[in-house]
């Protein structure tokens, strides 16, 4: 099975050792056989989410160049996964080009749906002993509808003391752009989302989402709060 690698903008520029490599590794160990496109750029949720339509569709006729040779798509991140999914709307007016958007769509997906829809394993064999939590994101969770996957895989992982956390539909604040232009806003949303994870005593925030992640992470630090933040790849990658 072939599956081309969608890292996206986060996991490149600020988590590649961690998340990108566990990726791979998880990807591999199931006997994928991994490319990474290096034309690869953002998927253009920014643009699309303030608005810019037109901008958006330029890189999303790119991103489908860049794909459309790959029997599978696979991304860590629900958020961006989602904006793939996003594409055949921009091209209503656009029936070839929706048509190819379309196909871009049917073969992405998020790591864990696609290591639980796609090959069908929901016990990767990890062992992480702590006491974890889990931020259910609102694009992987509500647009891309992924919600059984994270849970079936972290039920599996040997050692780990879940605990949900309360009030875990509610967004973290981030939304991309939503945190720089509603930004005293978005502070009381993820101040919130903090006081919820510290009532787990959780020792580590997991998500799926490095959006969301560094949002809480980075509010986390700055409070100085005794919580580690990981992307569930690091946590099923961890032997």
């Amino acid at each position: 099975m072939k599956v081309s690698l969608f890292l996206t903008c986060l996991a490149d520029v600020v988590y590649p050792a961690s998340v990108g490599r566990s990726t791979v590794e998880l990807l591999e160990r199931f006997g994928c056989e991994v490319d990474f496109p290096k034309e690869q750029t953002c998927c253009g949720q920014p643009a699309f989410n303030s608005g810019f339509h037109r901008e958006s569709r330029e890189i999303a006729k790119h991103m489908i160049e860049t794909f459309e040779e790959a029997e599978y798509v696979v991304s860590p991140s629900g958020s961006c996964s989602t904006m793939l999914h996003e594409y055949a709307g921009l091209f209503k007016e656009d029936p070839e080009w929706q048509k190819r958007a379309k196909q871009l769509a049917e073969k992405s997906y998020e790591l864990t749906q696609f290591i639980v829809d796609v090959l069908g394993i929901e016990d990767v064999g990890a062992h992480f002993p702590a006491k974890v939590t889990y931020h259910t994101s609102c694009h992987m969770t509500r647009l891309l509808g992924v919600k059984d996957a994270p849970m079936k895989l972290l039920e599996n992982v040997k050692g780990i003391s879940f605990i949900e956390l309360p009030n875990k539909e509610q967004c973290c604040g981030f939304g991309g752009t939503f945190s720089v232009k509603m930004n005293p806003i978005s502070e009381q949303m993820v101040d919130e989302k903090v006081q919820h994870v510290e009532e787990t005593e959780a020792e580590v925030l997991v998500g799926a989402d490095l959006g969301c992640l560094m949002n809480i992470g980075g509010r986390i630090e700055r409070q100085g709060k005794p919580v580690k933040v990981m992307h569930i790849a690091d946590v099923l990658n961890s032997r």
